[in-house]
C-alpha cells in the first residue's frame, strides 16, 4: 500500500482496489467529518446530489468526500458484489470523485441482519474540512476489510477458513482482520491512542473472542469501547468485517 496525495480532496489515502482505498488521513491543516444519515438513502436515487448540496451548505466541494458507508439487503456472491462495484465506481468517476483512474474514497460495505432493507444505500459519508482552532492531531478512517487472505482478491479462493465456524476458525478470522487493522492504521501515518471508533460487523459470538483478539492488540484504544452491529459483510462466505477511525466530530443530519 503507498499513501497518495488527493489535493482538490485535502486527504491522502492508501492505494486500494478498484472500488475503494484502504484509508484516508486529512492533510495538515485539515481534519475528517463524518456524517451518518438519520435514515439511509438509495444508493442510486439522488443521494450524491444530496450530499453535494449540503457540503455546499459547509463550504466544501463535493471532491471533500473522503468515505462511504454503504449497506445492502443482503450479502452478494462475488460476481454480484463486483456488479455494484462497478456501478459505485462509475458514480464517483461521473462526480470527479476519482484521482485520474483510481478511486481514492475508502468505504465499508455491510448486509444488516434482521433488518429489512429493499435496495442498496448509503448509511454514511465522511468529508475533509478547515480546522479553525489549531486541532492537530492525525483525522482518519480505516476502510472495512473481512475475513479474506488477500485483500487485493476478491474470488471465492480468497476466503479465510471457508464454512468452518468453530470458536478456532472464528479466532484465526478475527485475527487476520486486526492484523489488516494495524497495518492500514500505520500506513496512514496514526496510532492505537488515536482511534476514536473500533467497528465490528458479525452474527459470529463474539464474548470469549474479544479481549484477546481484539481489545488487547487495541491498546488504550479498546478505552473508547467496541461497536457491534449484528450484521454480515457484502459478501457471501464472510463472516467478519472490521473498520475504524479517528476523528473528532461526527454529526447525524437527514438530507
Amino acid at each position: 500500500m503507498t499513501l497518495i496525495d488527493n489535493p482538490r480532496g485535502n486527504y491522502r489515502f492508501l492505494s486500494g482496489i478498484a472500488p475503494y482505498s484502504c484509508g484516508v488521513v486529512a492533510m495538515p491543516g485539515f481534519e475528517i467529518i463524518r456524517v451518518k444519515l438519520l435514515r439511509p438513502l438509495p444508493l442510486q436515487g439522488a443521494v450524491f446530489e444530496l450530499i453535494a448540496a449540503y457540503l455546499a451548505s459547509v463550504g466544501r466541494p463535493i471532491q471533500a468526500i473522503c468515505a462511504m458507508e454503504l449497506r445492502i439487503p443482503e450479502p452478494l456472491s462475488f460476481d454480484g458484489f463486483k456488479e455494484l462495484n462497478d456501478e459505485y465506481q462509475q458514480m464517483l468517476k461521473d462526480r470527479g470523485l476519482l484521482l485520474g483512474d483510481v478511486n481514492p474514497v475508502a468505504r465499508t460495505n455491510i448486509a444488516p441482519s434482521e433488518i429489512e432493507l429493499k435496495q442498496p444505500s448509503v448509511y454514511a459519508f465522511s468529508y475533509t474540512a478547515p480546522v479553525a482552532d489549531g486541532f492537530v492531531s492525525p483525522s482518519f478512517i480505516v476502510a472495512g476489510a473481512g475475513d479474506l487472505i488477500d485483500q487485493t482478491d476478491l474470488s471465492p479462493s480468497a476466503i479465510l477458513r471457508p464454512n468452518e465456524t468453530s470458536v478456532d476458525a472464528h479466532e484465526e478470522k478475527v485475527k487476520a482482520v486486526m492484523e489488516v487493522m494495524q497495518e492500514r492504521l500505520f500506513g496512514l501515518k496514526g496510532s492505537w491512542e488515536e482511534v476514536s471508533s473500533i467497528n465490528i460487523y458479525t452474527e459470529i459470538p463474539l464474548r470469549s473472542l474479544l479481549v484477546d483478539s481484539v481489545l488487547k492488540p487495541a491498546g488504550r484504544a479498546a478505552l473508547q469501547g467496541v461497536t457491534w452491529y449484528y450484521s454480515n459483510p457484502p459478501i457471501k462466505g464472510l463472516v467478519y468485517e472490521m473498520d475504524m477511525r479517528g476523528v473528532r466530530k461526527e454529526l447525524v443530519v437527514a438530507l
